[in-house]
């Protein structure tokens, strides 16, 4: 293959093992990229190039000997600047933090290490992962890599961009009401936010406690099932991560889904939807009911409580996390981030009472639910996407039901804690992509992820390149 940019994650995995192409070769192949595109899309916050490159030859050395390091041996890839590797900086896409650098490594960055890969670099992301379309006053704007007048969804900006214009394999990203599958729907990529508890926080930026999750955004389904096979399951160093069993998430992937069912929210979801975006979403979902899985429509309680306590719990707990530099650093927050102080004026009854609620309303959800249906299919954003002009609260006023459309069918799930996957299924007139998503019962992303790659077997959306690259 002329460029190894083109390979997916599992493609080049497989390629390394055959001996077709090596890790300096997928490295610098990302960096062509980067000089190509980066600074029009502006997805990279820094580079270390040099660093890397040591790891691709270590990597390759070990090819050569015949010693294998795990099912991402080899890999270059950059991530989300919030996940701390000890002696390295981690920006947190803020100017507070622009200098630092953490003491400790994320679990999830040493689990991948384990597996074979490597980091070489940390990508653009909205101020300390508080935004969703991409605005960084700091490093400056990420640019949809379709569109460059658009924006890219967020808070994982640069990892949506970064991996759609062929800049790194994959890339880890955080979600608290939609930061991995918003940006990933902007930028036609595929992203997983796991079960609540499903992966490790430790040494992960933190936001909302309650509502934060890591994952990876890739070209594919496959690809997200081989990572997060690697970065799920409990941390002594998270309590708070679960138990359960993590299992090969990619070995049950077959392109056939014919045995699951399909429900289609009959309220909320597809209500405010802009029109390309539904015609996208039917006809994906009757792509797949002519493939033998079978769709039915769904009553989905509780939106209105959970639409109003997921906000409740982000912004309260937002605001607890950063409470210190408010106090002494308030100059150096971005105006889109001034969202933070809303969370001093929530009473601490309210607060209690969208923490309390949560256990009942996800136990009821999932009766009425997935009680009737395996997987639920959603728009992952229901509107076209706006412009960063347009959505640029530092120079213009953004009204809130504009902003509200954009976030509200992903932060539903980021509140039940459910795993949902975003899939591009189509494109806009503007030449941008659209997002379809699947969310299942709690620790079925084995359901979600053979769904997705079934519905990738079969289409070419995820296949396609944007017109930028070379």
């Amino acid at each position: 293959m002329s460029d190894p940019a083109a390979f997916t994650l599992t493609e080049a995995a497989d390629a390394i093992r055959e001996r077709k192409v090596s890790s300096l070769e997928l490295l610098d192949a990302c960096f062509a990229h980067i000089e190509r595109v980066g600074e029009e899309i502006n997805a990279v916050i820094w580079l270390d190039y040099e660093g890397a490159r040591k790891a691709a030859v270590r990597a390759d050395q070990a090819t050569k000997n015949g010693g294998w390091l795990g099912p991402l041996h080899g890999i270059p890839m950059a991530h989300k600047d919030m996940f701390y590797r000890r002696g390295s900086p981690c920006t947190c896409g803020s100017r507070i933090r622009k200098d630092f650098v953490p003491e400790v490594t994320a679990t999830v960055l040493a689990r991948m290490d384990a597996a074979g890969s490597y980091s070489f670099g940390g990508l653009n992301m909205a101020e300390f992962a508080g935004g969703g379309t991409g605005h960084n006053r700091e490093f400056g704007d990420c640019h949809n890599p379709w569109n460059l007048p658009y924006v890219a969804g967020g808070s994982s900006s640069g990892s949506g961009a970064a991996v759609a214009a062929r800049m790194t394999y994959a890339a880890l990203g955080s979600d608290t009401g939609g930061s991995i599958r918003v940006p990933a729907s902007a930028c036609g990529v595929t992203g997983i936010k796991p079960t609540q508890t499903r992966v490790s926080r430790a040494g992960v930026m933190p936001l909302s406690f309650s509502l934060d999750n890591v994952g990876p955004l890739a070209r594919t389904a496959r690809d997200c099932a081989r990572i997060l096979s690697v970065i799920a399951g409990h941390d002594p160093l998270d309590p708070t991560s679960s138990t359960e069993d993590v299992p090969n998430y990619e070995e049950s992937l077959n392109g056939k889904a014919d045995g699951l069912k399909i429900g289609v929210p009959a309220a909320y979801f597809l209500e405010n939807a802009d029109k390309p975006v539904s015609i996208a979403f039917d006809e994906a979902v009757g792509m797949l009911a002519r493939r033998g899985v079978k769709v039915e429509r769904v009553a989905v309680p509780f939106i209105d409580a959970i639409s109003a306590y997921v906000q409740v719990l982000a912004l309260v707990e937002a605001t607890y996390s950063h409470a210190e530099w408010m106090r002494k650093r308030p100059q150096d927050y971005a105006q889109d981030f001034s969202w933070l102080y809303a969370g001093y004026a929530i009473p601490a009854t309210c607060y209690l009472e969208a923490l309390s609620r949560r256990g009942p309303i996800l136990k009821e959800f999932s009766k009425e639910v997935f009680g009737r249906v395996d997987v639920l299919a959603t728009p992952t954003i229901p509107t076209c996407l706006p412009t960063l002009a347009e959505t640029d609260i530092e120079h213009r006023s953004i009204d809130d039901e504009t902003k509200a459309r954009f976030w509200a069918n992903a932060e539903i799930f980021n509140y039940l804690g459910l795993p949902t996957i975003s899939v591009n299924c189509g494109f806009d007139p503007n030449g941008l992509p659209i997002g379809l998503s699947f969310t299942g019962r709690p620790f079925a992303e084995a359901d979600i992820l053979k769904l997705a790659d079934a519905y990738q077997q079969e289409t070419d959306w995820h296949k396609r390149r944007p017109p930028l690259l070379p």
